[in-house]
């Protein structure tokens, strides 16, 4: 494929741009038969993986950090060990998970307490584009609608963090989470052009035949997904997080991006020029 938007600029940045932290929620539905998961295909033109098809997130917000806001499920300290950050990270990347969903999806991982998730989020419909204006901050929200965050309904899943080679680089940490009861996810974002429930199969299927670009992340943890095979399974599978950086080498108009793991590993220069005509191959086939 021809090279997307905020993927490999035409002259690598020296130094590197220094990564800005990031959340991504993978949020899937079914249960013990079945699963599918929410995408979302981002705007062409946008300044980073325009036309892509991702996962609902965004970049942490220093707001997210407030120590204030209601917190249900596993503390700072468990998340920070999970994704090796210290705990004020974790924190913030939690709170930006669950406010980065409700923004892009209006899914809202929140609760009246620690046993019960809001089943029609349309009372907070107003409050949800102030959250994308930053008028306030996700704490603030849930302080005036008296709601929980509600971390225990999150699982860790990945750690990626974009290639040396882009002007806007992302030390993003992805979630997995089921979608609550009563709850309906919406496209009801600018950034995304559309929205759609898939099963992990179906959007590799897609993929594979043209009809979706997807990032090494998506199509990694989809490809992941498919082998769970079940909501459940995917919650309840224990995953050891490491930090994921790709590269990119260059074989001949082609670049291709390699991963921990593949042989050309080692030896891929952190620095890679892209050229005018070049084409991506963003993974296996």
């Amino acid at each position: 494929m021809v090279l997307p938007a905020g993927f490999v600029p035409a002259v690598a940045p020296s130094p590197p741009a220094v990564p800005k932290d990031a959340a991504t929620v993978v949020l899937v539905r079914g249960g013990a038969d079945d699963l599918e998961v929410f995408l979302l295909r981002r705007v062409v033109g946008m300044a980073f993986a325009g036309g892509m098809t991702v996962f609902p997130g965004g970049g942490v917000d220093r707001r997210d950090a407030d120590a204030s806001v209601a917190w249900h499920g596993p503390p700072a300290a468990w998340w920070a060990e999970r994704f090796g950050c210290a705990e004020p990270l974790a924190r913030a990347l939690v709170c930006a998970a669950v406010r980065e969903t409700f923004e892009e999806s209006g899914v809202l991982l929140a609760g009246p307490d620690g046993s019960s998730v809001v089943s029609d989020t349309r009372p907070f419909h107003a409050a949800r584009q102030q959250l994308v204006d930053r008028e306030f901050s996700f704490a603030q929200f849930l302080s005036d609608h008296g709601l929980v965050l509600r971390a225990d309904l999150l699982r860790p899943w990945a750690n990626w963090v974009t290639p040396a080679e882009e002007p806007r680089r992302y030390d993003t940490r992805f979630f997995l989470a089921v979608m609550p009861t009563g709850q309906r996810a919406d496209g009801a974002t600018t950034e995304a052009q559309d929205v759609a429930w898939q099963t992990p199969a179906a959007a590799l299927t897609d993929w594979r035949e043209g009809r979706r670009g997807l990032l090494p992340p998506t199509w990694m943890a989809l490809a992941e997904l498919d082998e769970c095979g079940t909501a459940t399974a995917a919650m309840t599978v224990d995953r050891t997080v490491d930090k994921i950086i790709p590269k990119v080498v260059r074989d001949g108009p082609h670049l291709r991006v390699v991963l921990p793991g593949d042989p050309a590993y080692a030896t891929a220069a952190n620095h890679l020029d892209a050229r005018p005509g070049d084409s991506l191959d963003l993974g296996p086939r």
